[in-house]
């Protein structure tokens, strides 16, 4: 008990989710890999990029994003 074969990643079809609300996390972390799954890594990376440039906070104490 307390565990899972499940690992959301790139390629993942969502059933029942539209929106994700979500922090910017570390790059090669599992919580990216699922923010990907859920955008597309391009659009994300562009997203991170965009974040840099306007300063935004990052990982648990910092800003956080909606994905449609």
């Amino acid at each position: 008990s307390g565990h899972t074969g499940l690992f959301i990643y790139p390629g993942y079809r969502f059933k029942s989710v539209d929106v994700l609300l979500t922090n910017f996390h570390l790059p090669k972390s599992s919580l990216f890999l699922l923010a990907c799954a859920f955008t597309g890594k391009d659009l994300l990376q562009k997203a991170y990029r965009r974040a840099i440039e306007e300063k935004y906070r990052f990982y648990s104490y910092g800003d956080c994003m909606v994905i449609k």
